[in-house]
Parts: C-alpha cells; structure tokens; sequence
C-alpha cells in the first residue's frame, strides 16, 4: 500500500503524525486537527516549498496517535520533538539569555533580586531583561525611588547597624526596625505598580498620602512622599511610551529559503521593554513555525503576558490559549490585529525579523567564503565546517586538565565543549595527556555520538603537530582526521626596543617541513586564533577552579573549627573563597554551624 492509499485510512479527528525515513528515524513530527486532511495536503500539487519537496522524497512510512483534543495533540508534538529532534522540525535558538527580577511577597519584608528562571512558585516576576546588566540596571532606578532592602533579611539583621545603602537613602532599614511594615508594604505596592506601568494609580496614591502627612503635620514624612514622587516623574521622563497598556509580547516573523527569524517585543505596562530575535532552519510552515516558537519559548518558564500579537492566526490558537492560560495562573489571548497601533506594532517587529535574517545571511555568506578560503590554503578535504581544537593546561605537572571545544560553521558550539581531568599521566608529559584526552573524545562511543570533525586545530609547531598525528595514528584515524597546528606570534628580539617586532603566526601542515603563511589580517587566519585561544581559555579557567578549589580547602582546614561539612556549607554559600574572602563577619555567621568567634577566625585568614 503506498502512502496516499495509506493515508485515505487515517481518522479524520485529532492527532499526532509521525513521518518515518528508510532507516527507521523520524524526519518529522506535527499535529492536526483532521489527521487525514492534513496529511493529504503534503500529496497535493500547490506546495511548492522546497522543504515539503525534500521531506517528502525521503517518507517511506506515516504512524500517527488520536488524541481527544487539539490541545492534548499540542502536547504530545512538544513531547515527541523534544524526545526524537526531528531533522525537518524547526530547531529555534534563542540569541540572548534572559533575567528577570524576582519579588515574593508573602515573605516579610520583601526585596527584589535578579534571577535567570521563570519559576511557578507562587513570585512575583517582572521582565524580561537582554542581560544581567539591564535587569541590575532596573533594580538601581528602582531602589533609588522604593528604598526596598538589598540583602537577606537574616544577614541584616545579623549587623550591628544598617548598611552603607541606608545611610544613602537607597535601603529603609527594616531590618532595624526603623520603617514600619504598612510603611514598607506600601513602598513594595509602589515598586510593583511602577514595574507593571500603572503609573498614574501609584503617583495618585502617593499624592494622596503625602498630602494625609502634610495635613497630619508629619512634615519629614511628606517630604520623604515628594521626594519619591520627583524621582518618579524624573525617571517616567525617560521612558518611551506607547498608548497600548498591560503586558503584552509582539511577535514578527522573516523567512528565505532555507532559514527563518522570528524577532519578539516585550511590552510591560505600555513601555517597550526589550526584545530578541529566535533562529530556525528547516521549517515547514510560517504557521507551524510561530506554533513552534509559541510551545518552545514559553515552555522553558518564561514571563507569560496577558496578549500575544501575532502577524498571521494559527491553526491551534485555542489550544494554544488554553495550554499557556494554565500556565500563567489566568487568561492568556492570541491576537491578530487587523490595524490601529497594535498592528504597527507586529509590523515594527516584522521588520526586526527580516533585519536580522539580512544580517544573518550576510554572516552566513562571509564565513563560507572563509570556511573555501581555509580549505583552499590549507589543501583540506573537504570544507571545514566542523573545526575542534584542544589544549593541555598544567602547572609543574599538578592539576593537569584538557580541553576540547568546537566551532559549527564558524561560531562557538558550546554544546560541545569538554573538560577533561588528566588521571593517567603525571608532570610534563604534554604528548600523554593529549594521547589521554583524544582517546576519550575518539572513543568509538564518542564518535557514534558525536561524528568526526572535519578539522583538528592544536596549538604549537611542527613538534606538536607530529605528536597529534602519532596519536591519531594509534587511534587508527590517520585518513579520517585533518590536522593542523597552529605557531603563535612571539616577540622577536630581547624585547627592549622601543618598537616591539612580533612574528607572524604560522600554520603547520602534515608532510610539509616550512609553514603555511596566511596573510595576518585575513579572516581565515583570525578564526584559527580565535578558535585557539578559545580552547587555551577553557583550559585555563578550568585549571584555575580547581587550583583555587584546593586553595580554599587548604586555607579554611587550617582553621580551628572548620572540617569538611563546614567547608562545604561555606563554599556552597559563598562560592569560592574570593567570597568567602570578601563575605563579612556578620554574613559568615549566617552559615549554620558559624559562630560570631569562628566567623572572626575565618575572616582574619
């Protein structure tokens, strides 16, 4: 039976399909509200997307699964694209990582703090920020208007005095009980309002009671009202406003070929807030795509707005609604506006979507032209999209460790990258360690997982180059594996001319006794350095954690009174022993099993 007899049998209701390659893998997973509608629509001669073409020719079998709902479907195509990572799904990566600030108002004397994670724990969450700076940013404006506490409310209580922040008017010491707690309660109200853009209901209430405290002849009370009303307006000044209140997440969308930008605005409180643009390749459909974005973005906890604007309707906007309603606690609305200032809006993101596609693709084009120009120079098999480098950091043979990292079509791929601990070789054995390190990357099982890279990189001469390929050669991966090494640039000379002379940076090519000199500012030269360089960094900060790992423990186990646990509990507080170093006595006490005297101790080491 071929596929369109085969589909003629599937139900028309609810589900999810999978479509299945010769080989048994799954090439793409999606969901439908009539299953055999659907499915007939990839037969039909009026899709002519080239994906469809290409997915299709390499379908030998369908499967699918009934659902009840559309929305039961929804979850099940999250479930199985997670699981199996079709290669025709959309495979979206977000350019930022985002941080949101964090205020949990059932707890006394709230504060706000600066996190990475969405969570259901009943917080309160404002943003998103594009990055730690921009939410720290927030947090500053803020506390210089709602003077709100900055530290653990245990470790405040734990001083002698309120903090340096106090005494310039940026915390109202409740922790010393000179604010009260509706005092305080009503900065946090403030704060709260002002983060969810009801301005003219927080300035209203603080007029309100800064004249009760003028009228009251509580004259330091109501100065302290108009200050923080002044600071208000100042900072309200500052900030683009658009007539669109509540929280609401713009989406726009951009597609060629064979790549596709979703770009998403962030409106909090009628205030632009910030934005992000995700990537994809391999999508089917620019409905299926925003589905996808919608199930990807919001499922890994991020702040769920009341609205999402969207640029065209998608098929399971219900489903969609009721999924992401549950999550948030409360109703959430999928929208397509037809006109007004919401559809400029979807169309500004729109533009962002394809100015960030163009850029892309611009990048795209000039790393291909380096990726040919390497492969041309350095005589390579084959184009070295895949390029690993690995490096040995070590210090009088102690705390030996490799690293192995990876670039993926000239950017970093740090799902890739490796630390490895050297436990078979001990002092200046350069050649074992890295004989260690690639037997456990080009383990079979490793290769099986991983595949091979089309370009090894290490660093050093024509000596470091001749060791790699004897191990690779013990490996059995001499005609599977491009190796090169890389000579850094040195000073010439004794180094006390006024004028510092550099030599150039070399590349060593196996079977070749003189180096391969490329131009010093060419792109394919800076990209073999900033993939070297990137894998000695590695090294290093791996190398440094665990010189500074033992540090701390040799440091604190000289102290009377600190053992193991002890130590633990105080690295898991503090972090390290910078932390620890720069913790005070007060905060060191806080650590269960700390006294005020061992805290004194610890801090004198």
């Amino acid at each position: 039976m071929d596929l369109k007899q085969q589909i003629a049998s599937f139900p028309t209701s609810p589900g999810v399909y999978r479509m299945y390659a010769a080989d048994g893998s799954i090439l793409y997973v999606g969901k439908a509200r009539n299953l055999r509608q659907r499915l007939r629509n990839y037969f039909g001669s009026t899709d002519g997307r080239p994906q469809v073409r290409f997915l299709m020719a390499r379908v030998t079998s369908i499967e699918f699964t009934v659902t009840d709902t559309e929305k039961e479907a929804l979850l099940l195509e999250n479930t199985l694209i997670k699981q199996h990572q079709p290669r025709y799904n959309l495979n979206l990566k977000d350019d930022k990582t985002f941080f949101s600030l964090q205020i949990d108002l059932r707890k006394p004397f709230p504060r706000f703090t600066v996190v990475r994670k969405v969570s259901r724990d009943g917080a309160r969450y404002f943003g998103p920020y594009a990055s730690a700076g921009a939410a720290r940013e927030v947090l500053r404006q803020l506390q210089r208007m709602f003077p709100l506490r900055h530290y653990p409310l245990k470790t405040c209580m734990n001083r002698p005095r309120p903090c340096l922040y106090h005494q310039i008017g940026q915390c109202s010491a409740p922790c010393h009980k000179l604010i009260s707690a509706e005092e305080y309660g009503s900065l946090v109200d403030g704060a709260v309002l002002f983060l969810e853009g009801k301005n003219n209901d927080l300035v209203a209430g603080f007029k309100t009671r800064m004249k009760q405290a003028a009228e009251e002849m509580h004259y330091e009370e109501a100065a302290r009202w108009r200050d923080l009303l002044k600071a208000i307006d100042t900072t309200l000044e500052h900030q683009k406003m658009v007539s669109l209140g509540g929280d609401s997440d713009i989406l726009g969308l951009a597609s060629s070929e064979d790549s596709l930008a979703i770009a998403l605005l962030f409106m909090r409180g009628g205030s632009l807030s910030g934005s992000t643009v995700l990537y994809g390749s391999g999508g089917l459909d620019a409905a299926d795509a925003l589905t996808a974005f919608i199930q990807h973005y919001y499922a890994a906890e991020r702040f769920i707005p009341d609205e999402l604007l969207l640029p065209l309707p998608v098929e399971a906007s219900q489903a969609l609604e009721e999924w992401l309603s549950e999550l948030k606690g409360r109703k959430v609305r999928l929208h397509q506006p037809r006109r007004g200032t919401k559809l400029d809006l979807v169309n500004l993101a729109g533009r962002n979507a394809q100015a960030a596609l163009s850029e892309k693709s611009a990048n795209r084009q000039g790393v291909e032209r380096t990726l040919h120009e390497l492969q041309q120079k350095l005589s390579l098999p084959r184009l070295p999209r895949r390029i690993e480098c690995y490096d040995i950091s070590t210090l009088q043979g102690r705390h030996s460790v490799g690293s192995g990292i990876a670039f993926l079509d000239g950017v970093a791929d740090k799902d890739r990258y490796r630390r490895y601990r050297i436990r078979n070789h001990q002092g200046q054995d350069d050649f074992g360690m890295l004989q260690e390190v690639f037997a456990r990357r080009f383990s079979p099982e490793r290769i099986q997982q991983w595949g091979l890279p089309d370009l090894v990189v290490v660093d050093g001469g024509i000596g470091q180059l001749n060791s790699t390929l004897a191990i690779i050669n013990e490996l059995g991966l001499a005609e599977q594996l491009a190796v090169v090494s890389l000579a850094k640039s040195r000073v010439q000379g004794d180094g006390k001319d006024i004028h510092v002379v550099r030599s150039e940076e070399r590349v060593f090519l196996p079977g070749r006794r003189n180096p391969v000199r490329l131009r010093q500012d060419s792109a394919p030269l800076k990209l073999l350095a900033a993939i070297r360089d990137e894998a000695h960094r590695f090294a290093i900060s791996y190398h440094r954690s665990l010189r500074d790992r033992e540090t701390l423990r040799s440091a604190l186990r000289e102290i009377p009174g600190v053992g193991p646990k002890l130590e633990r509990l105080l690295l898991t507080q503090f972090g390290s022993l910078e932390g620890i170093k720069t913790a005070t006595v007060e905060e060191l006490a806080t650590v269960a099993g700390v006294s005020q005297e061992l805290a004194r101790l610890i801090k004198v080491e």
